[in-house]
C-alpha cells in the first residue's frame, strides 16, 4: 500500500509541473499545481496514495525527499519581468510620444496652403458653344501635356529657376529652428530640390488633363508668391514648347516663301536693268509707238511724191519753185524715215535689222520670268499662311481655371493626426518586441 503511493506521487508531480508551463499565460503556477499536494509524513515518507482496486503490491521503496517548488523566486522573476514590460512601455512608447507631442504644440511651424489648377488648352474652337461643350473641351485634352507639366513641376531645372525669383531659401528657410519640417538657409539645390517636393504637391483632378496644386509655406502670402511664380513658370514653359512646334511646322513653309521671295526679286532686279541699259519701259510700246511715226512719214512721203508727179505734168523743166520746194519736203521726209528707222535698227543690210526683235525677245523672257516668279511667290505665300494657321490651331496654352488662393488659417503640421500615427507606431513596435521577449523565454 505504501509503495504504490511512493510511485505515484513522483508521476503526479511531473504531470503538474507541464500543465503549470502551459497554463503560465492564463494565471496558473506550479505553486497552486503543488499545493493540490498532501504534505510530507513525519518519517521522511510520502503521503499515500490511493491504489486501484486489485493492484499488485509492489516491493517497498525506500523514502525520497520530495522536489520543493521555489515559488517565492518565481514569483519575484514575474513581478520583476512586469516592471521590465511597464519601463520598457515607459520608455518606447509614453516617452517618445509625449516629446513628439511636446515639438509638435511647441516647436514646429504653421504651414499655410495655397492652391491653384491649371490645365493645356490648344486655339481650335470646341465643338459647342455653350458651357458643356467648355467643359468638354477642358476634359479631352491629351494626358501627354499634363504628365509633362507633371515631370516638369517636379523637375530641378524649375526648382533653380524659382528659387532665382523668388529665393526659395530664403522663404522656407526662415522656420530654420524646425529641424523637422523647416529647410536650413544654405542647402545644395538636391536637398531644396527634394524639399520642394515635400512643399509642393501635385494631383490630377477630377477630369482628364487637370492638375490640381498645393503650395505649402511658413507665411500665406509666400505661398502664394511661390505659387503664382509656379503658374508663370509653367505658362513659359508651354508657351515654349508651343512655339518650338509651331516654328517645326511653318518651318518648310517659310523656307520655301524666302526662296521663292529671291526668285521674284532677281527677277524683277534683271527686268529693270534691262530697261535701264536701252532707255524704254516697253519694247512693244515703243514698237507701236515708231510704227505710227514712220507710217505718218510714209503717208506725208507718197503725198509729196504725188504732188512732185502732178507738177511735173503740168511744168516743164525743173525751174519751177513749187517743184524744187516739193523736192526738199521729199528729201526731208526721207530722211526722217531713215532716221526713224535707224533707232528700230532696222538700217539696211538686214543683219542688225535683228536688234530690235532681240531685245523684244530678251525683254520678253524676262517678263516671263517675272510672271512665272509672282505666280510661285503667290503660291507659296498662300502655302505658308495655311501653314501658320495650321500651326495657330494646334497651337497650346496655359489655362488656369483656379488662381492661386490665399489662406486665412494654417493647415500643417496636422498635429493630432501626426501625434495619433505616432503613438500607434510605437505601441505596435513595442507589442512586437515584448510578444518576441515574451516567446523566446518560454522556449528556454
Amino acid at each position: 500500500m505504501t509503495s504504490n503511493e511512493d510511485l505515484a506521487e513522483p508521476t503526479l508531480t511531473l504531470i503538474l509541473r507541464r500543465m503549470a508551463r502551459k497554463n503560465k499565460e492564463e494565471g496558473l503556477s506550479m505553486e497552486g499545481a503543488s499545493n493540490n499536494i498532501h504534505p510530507l509524513r513525519e518519517g521522511g515518507t510520502d503521503p499515500a496514495v490511493p491504489r486501484a482496486p486489485g493492484a499488485p503490491a509492489g516491493p517497498a521503496q525506500p523514502d525520497t525527499p520530495t522536489r520543493q517548488f521555489a515559488a517565492p523566486a518565481r514569483a519575484g522573476f514575474r513581478r520583476f519581468r512586469h516592471k521590465l514590460v511597464l519601463l520598457s512601455f515607459l520608455l518606447v512608447v509614453v516617452l517618445p510620444s509625449g516629446g513628439a507631442g511636446a515639438y509638435l504644440w511647441k516647436r514646429a511651424a504653421d504651414q499655410y496652403v495655397s492652391r491653384l489648377g491649371f490645365t493645356v488648352q490648344r486655339e481650335e474652337p470646341s465643338a459647342g458653344a455653350d458651357l458643356l461643350g467648355g467643359l468638354s473641351s477642358l476634359s479631352g485634352n491629351s494626358s501627354s501635356d499634363t504628365d509633362l507639366l507633371f515631370e516638369f513641376i517636379h523637375s530641378q531645372e524649375l526648382v533653380a529657376e524659382l528659387d532665382r525669383r523668388v529665393d526659395l531659401r530664403s522663404i522656407w528657410g526662415r522656420a530654420s529652428e524646425d529641424v523637422v519640417f523647416g529647410l536650413a538657409p544654405e542647402v545644395p539645390i538636391e536637398d531644396l530640390a527634394e524639399y520642394w517636393r515635400r512643399m509642393v504637391r501635385v494631383g490630377h483632378g477630377s477630369g482628364a488633363g487637370l492638375l490640381n496644386i498645393e503650395v505649402r509655406a511658413f507665411n500665406p502670402v509666400e505661398a502664394r508668391r511661390i505659387a503664382q511664380a509656379l503658374l508663370t513658370a509653367s505658362s513659359e514653359m508651354i508657351n515654349r514648347l508651343s512655339a518650338i512646334a509651331r516654328e517645326d511646322a511653318i518651318g518648310y513653309a517659310r523656307d520655301e516663301l524666302g526662296r521663292a521671295e529671291d526668285r521674284l526679286k532677281g527677277a524683277r532686279t534683271r527686268l529693270t536693268a534691262f530697261r535701264n541699259a536701252h532707255q524704254l519701259i516697253s519694247p512693244e510700246m515703243e514698237l507701236q509707238s515708231q510704227a505710227g511715226i514712220l507710217g505718218t512719214l510714209h503717208e506725208q512721203q507718197a503725198q509729196v511724191m504725188i504732188e512732185i508727179d502732178l507738177l511735173r505734168g503740168m511744168i516743164r523743166g525743173n525751174s519751177d519753185p513749187r517743184l524744187r520746194q516739193a523736192q526738199r519736203r521729199l528729201s526731208v521726209i526721207e530722211d526722217r524715215i531713215r532716221a526713224e528707222r535707224e533707232k528700230l535698227g532696222a538700217r539696211e543690210g538686214g543683219q542688225e535689222a535683228q536688234a530690235y526683235a532681240d531685245i523684244v525677245g530678251e525683254f520678253e523672257k524676262l517678263m516671263a520670268e517675272r510672271d512665272f516668279a509672282e505666280r510661285a511667290y503667290a503660291a507659296t505665300l498662300a502655302n505658308y499662311d495655311a501653314a501658320v494657321a495650321e500651326a495657330r490651331r494646334k497651337s497650346r496654352y496655359l489655362a488656369a481655371y483656379m488662381e492661386p488662393t490665399f489662406a486665412q488659417s494654417a493647415e500643417y503640421p496636422r498635429r493630432i493626426m501626426l501625434l495619433l500615427m505616432t503613438v500607434g507606431t510605437l505601441f505596435l513596435l513595442w507589442a512586437i518586441g515584448a510578444l518576441a521577449g515574451y516567446s523566446i523565454k518560454d522556449r528556454r
